[in-house]
C-alpha cells in the first residue's frame, strides 16, 4: 500500500509511544526468562518497525527483549526487501550507463563492458551483512536482549519463544508489542519455485540475467525489479490489473510520465491485463493473460516469471485467538490511535495493522507506540508518509493528489516545473521528470508534492518537511536555494502555484 492512499485508511491523525532492554545470547545459550516477570516490552519481530522500537524502548529505560525467528536481524526490509533491491537497482544502473551510450555520450569511452552477476549479487549481501549485523551491534549497544526463535504470544504478559529445536521458552511481561511484517501475497494456481517462477525474494537472487522476464504487477516492486533485470540485458513485460502503473496512490499525471520514460528505457508494459494462468513447459513458461475490458486473450512466453502482487500482513500462528484478538477481514491486527489492541498490554505496529506497508511508517509507529506506553502523546500524520519509487528517475510523492483533491471537493491549484528547464539537471543530462505540487487555492498551504527526477526520493524529504510544518507555496518560494541544484525545481513549482509562473519556465 502506497503513502497516498494514507487517507482512504487514515481519515483522522493518530497517536502512540515508549521502551529498555539487556545484553545478547547465542542460541546455545539457555535462559528462562519466566525467573525474570519484571520485563516491560517484548517486541515480536526485528524488521523496521520492531528493531527500532526495541532500542528506543530500552533507551527510555524499558527492560526490552526482541524476538527474532530468522536467524539475521532486520525482517524483510533489510534481509528480501528494501535494502538489497537498492543496491541491485543502484549497479544495474552503473551497468546500464556503461554498457549503453549514456557514459560514450558524456566522452567516457567504455569498450567491451561486461556483467558479473555474482560479484554483483557479491556487493548487496556485503550490504545486507553489515546492516544486519548492525542490529545486533545496537542491541547490545542499547542493552537489548535478542531472543531467537519464533514469538507466539501465550498470556496477555506472556510470549513463548518456540526454538529450531522444538525447545519452548517463556518471556513474562508487562507489554507486548507485535512487529510481524508482512510476507508475499501468492497468486492462486501458479506456485513460486524461487528459480524461475519466483516472488521478490527469488528475484534478488537469480543466477543469471533472463532471456525474457514476465512480471505480474507494474506497481513499486514490479518496476523496480523489472528495471533491475531489464537494465542487465532481460527483456521484460509487466502485466498489470489496474489501467497506470507505480500502483495504489499515485497522481495519475506523474504515472502516464513515469511510464512513458520507463517504455522509453525498454520496460513493456500491458496494462488493463490480468493473468489467468502460467504453465512450465521445460525451460519456457507460457503465461495468459486477458484484457480486462474487451476480455482478448493472448499468451506470452518467458523463461522467468515474477509474481509481484503485493504483500499480506503476517499474522498466522501469533497465539492472538488465545487472549481472544480478531484479525480484519484482511488479516491485520486491529488496534486504536495508541496502537492499542483490544487486549491493554498488547500493541501493533508496522505491516500488520492498517495503513501503507513502508518500512519508515513502521519505524514512526515504533518509536511512537513506545513513547505512549511510556505516558507520552502519541500523534503522527500518515498525510506526510512519503512514498519513493527506487528506478532511475525516481518518483517520489507526498500528500494529496489531484485525483483525491477533486473527489474530496477540495478547491487546489497545482504548480508544476520540468527538470529539462533546471540547471542541475541539463548538466548532469539527467533530465527526465518534473516537480508537481498542489495546494488549497485560497490558503496557498501545500497539499501535496509529486516529485520525478534522479534525486526525487531524497528532495521529498524537503516537501515532508514543509508540510509538517503547514507550509505555504509562498513560504518555499521565498526560501533561497543553492544553485545550482536540482532543489531549486521544487522552488520553482511551489512559485508557479503562489505566483502564477515559474522564474526559468
Amino acid at each position: 500500500m502506497l503513502a497516498s492512499s494514507i487517507t482512504k485508511y487514515f481519515p483522522i491523525l493518530r497517536s502512540g509511544s515508549g521502551g529498555q532492554v539487556y545484553r545478547c545470547f547465542s542460541v546455545s545459550q539457555t535462559r528462562n526468562y519466566s525467573s525474570t516477570p519484571d520485563n516491560d516490552l517484548v517486541v515480536i519481530g526485528s524488521g523496521p518497525g520492531g528493531y527500532v522500537a526495541a532500542i528506543k524502548a530500552a533507551q527510555l529505560g524499558m527492560k526490552t527483549i526482541c524476538v527474532e525467528k530468522n536467524e539475521t536481524l532486520g525482517g524483510t526490509c533489510l534481509n528480501v526487501g528494501c535494502i538489497p533491491s537498492k543496491a541491485l537497482l543502484n549497479n544495474s544502473h552503473f551497468y546500464h550507463m556503461a554498457k549503453g551510450k549514456d557514459l560514450n555520450n558524456r566522452g567516457i569511452i567504455c569498450d567491451n563492458v561486461t556483467l558479473d552477476l555474482d560479484k554483483m549479487m557479491g556487493q548487496k549481501v556485503k550490504a545486507v551483512s553489515a546492516l544486519t549485523g548492525g542490529i545486533a551491534h545496537l542491541f547490545k549497544q542499547n542493552k537489548v536482549t535478542h531472543a531467537k526463535g519464533f514469538g507466539k504470544i501465550s498470556g496477555p504478559n506472556e510470549v513463548t519463544v518456540i526454538k529450531d529445536d522444538g525447545t519452548e521458552e517463556k518471556i513474562s511481561t508487562k507489554n507486548i508489542l507485535i512487529a510481524t511484517g508482512s510476507e508475499v501475497t501468492p497468486f492462486p494456481g501458479i506456485e513460486i519455485d524461487e528459480e524461475s517462477v519466483v516472488s521478490s525474494t527469488g528475484a534478488l537472487s537469480l543466477k543469471s540475467v533472463p532471456e525474457k522476464m514476465v512480471v505480474i504487477g507494474a506497481g513499486v516492486i514490479g518496476v523496480e525489479l523489472g528495471s533491475v533485470w531489464q537494465r542487465l540485458g532481460a527483456q521484460v513485460t509487466c502485466v498489470e490489473f489496474l489501467s497506470h502503473v507505480g500502483g495504489m496512490g499515485i497522481d495519475m499525471e506523474i504515472s502516464k510520465n513515469f511510464q512513458r520514460i520507463l517504455q522509453k528505457q525498454g520496460l513493456k508494459f500491458k496494462l488493463g491485463t490480468k493473468v489467468t494462468a502460467a504453465v512450465k513447459e521445460g525451460n519456457n513458461i507460457k503465461v495468459a493473460v486477458e484484457n480486462v475490458k474487451s476480455g482478448k486473450a493472448e499468451e506470452i512466453d518467458c523463461d522467468t516469471l515474477l509474481v509481484c502482487i503485493g504483500r499480506r500482513p503476517y499474522t498466522n500462528n501469533l497465539g492472538l485467538d488465545t487472549v481472544g484478538l480478531q484479525l480484519d477481514s484482511r488479516g491485520r491486527v486491529q488496534v486504536n490511535s495508541r496502537f492499542q489492541t483490544d487486549v491493554p498490554s498488547i500493541f501493533a505496529i508496522g505491516d500488520c495493522i492498517d495503513g501503507p506497508m513502508l518500512a519508515h511508517k513502521a519505524e514512526d509507529e515504533g518509536i511512537i507506540c513506545v513513547e505512549g506506553i511510556n505516558g507520552g502523546a502519541v500523534h503522527i500524520d500518515y498525510n506526510c508518509v512519503p512514498s519513493v519509487i527506487y528506478t532511475h528517475p525516481e518518483v517520489a510523492w507526498v500528500g494529496k493528489t489531484e485525483e483525491q483533491l477533486k473527489e474530496e471537493g477540495v478547491n487546489y491549484k497545482v504548480g508544476k516545473f520540468p527538470l529539462a528547464a533546471n540547471s542541475r539537471a541539463k548538466t548532469n543530462d539527467d533530465a527526465d521528470g518534473l516537480v508537481k505540487v498542489v495546494a488549497d487555492k485560497e490558503t496557498d498551504r501545500l497539499l501535496g508534492v509529486h516529485f520525478i527526477g534522479s534525486v526525487a526520493g531524497e528532495l521529498i524529504n524537503e516537501a515532508v518537511l514543509a508540510m509538517e510544518y503547514g507550509a505555504s507555496c509562498e513560504d518555499i518560494a521565498r526560501v533561497c536555494h543553492a544553485h545550482p541544484t536540482v532543489a531549486e525545481a521544487l522552488r520553482e513549482a511551489n512559485l508557479a502555484a503562489y505566483a502564477g509562473k515559474a522564474i526559468n519556465f
